[in-house]
């Protein structure tokens, strides 16, 4: 009968209380979509855009180049090279910044006099200028004046001074060694707070089954920091790969490409080599762009079936 309850409640008509419009929702949005679009979206067609266009050596358009520009990028001599030198420099920076972050939350979480000393010291290098901090490295790496050769010299690690930066054997190791100081601060931080997440009584418990202190760390304090490490190391990677001030500060002095990385192939096909070809440089950059989306997401998926298999 009409007006007869059956029990249910009466459906609410309309907008929940308190919701918001969808002009209002975009008029809230707008700053943010605004600054995406900007410097996001209108960079990136600019990119495509000028990706398969022809330039003259002082930069304007001279009409379409078809793939002509992604063809002479693939089959550029140094190619091999500079994709060695960028697999060797993210894989070691990369692994090298996860061990020795590891050993520093584990630090920097104890309780310890100056503790906090410490904490506020280890954020510097991350705050600091890239091109800063590479510019200081120069400094200490030089072969006539810097600091690093008579330091090693007067503690007899080496018996003669080393061109860190235009010997071919070192400078590529001397430029690892930066990455992994600057990236050492942020990751050693996002292990500390996993670290801070995990239950203390899960270590109690360990401590009462007889577990010894690595034992401990291999088998729960590992596994539980599990999100934390691969938060770290997908935002190294992109990080790394894309670092630019540090390898181009540290290998200017170098000509050619023996020493570079994808990101300032990119960069020196534009500006500093014999080419001077701006739409090859924008093939390199959208080469660049898929080759870290292509590593990033092979990462994931191999993590992912870990975990799955673990489940299983």
């Amino acid at each position: 009968m009409p007006g007869a309850s059956d029990g249910r409640a009466p459906r609410r008509r309309g907008r929940r209380r308190g919701a918001l419009s969808p002009a209002t929702a975009l008029l809230w949005l707008s700053p943010a979509l605004v600054l995406i679009i900007g410097v996001v979206v209108f960079p990136a067609i600019k990119l495509v855009e000028a990706a398969f266009g022809r330039y003259s050596i002082t930069g304007l358009r001279t009409g379409d180049a078809g793939t002509r520009n992604f063809s002479q990028v693939l089959g550029h001599e140094m190619l091999p090279t500079v994709l060695t030198n960028t697999i060797i420099w993210v894989v070691a920076v990369v692994v090298l910044t996860v061990l020795v972050s590891l050993a520093v939350a584990q630090f920097i979480t104890k309780d310890f006099f100056g503790r906090r000393f410490v904490r506020l010291a280890l954020i510097v290098p991350w705050a600091a200028s890239l091109l800063i901090t590479s510019q200081l490295f120069v400094l200490l790496y030089d072969y006539n004046y810097g600091l690093l050769n008579p330091l090693l010299m007067k503690l007899r690690i080496i018996g003669a001074p080393i061109d860190w930066l235009g010997d071919d054997s070192w400078t590529l190791i001397s430029m690892i060694v930066v990455g992994i100081f600057v990236s050492v601060p942020f990751t050693a931080y996002v292990f500390v707070a996993g670290l801070n997440a995990i239950p203390e009584d899960v270590h109690e418990a360990a401590k009462i089954d007889g577990a010894s202190p690595w034992q401990a760390y291999l088998r729960i304090t590992l596994p539980l920091l599990r999100p934390a490490v691969l938060v770290a190391t997908v935002l190294n990677t992109i990080y790394v790969f894309n670092s630019f001030p540090i390898i181009y500060t540290l290998n200017d002095r170098n000509p050619g490409f023996t020493h570079d990385t994808t990101i300032t192939f990119m960069y020196k096909l534009a500006f500093k080599s014999q080419e001077k070809d701006v739409g090859m440089s924008a093939a390199a950059g959208i080469l660049n762009v898929l080759l870290i989306l292509v590593v990033v997401a092979i990462y994931l998926r191999v993590v992912d079936r870990g975990q799955t298999g673990e489940s299983a």
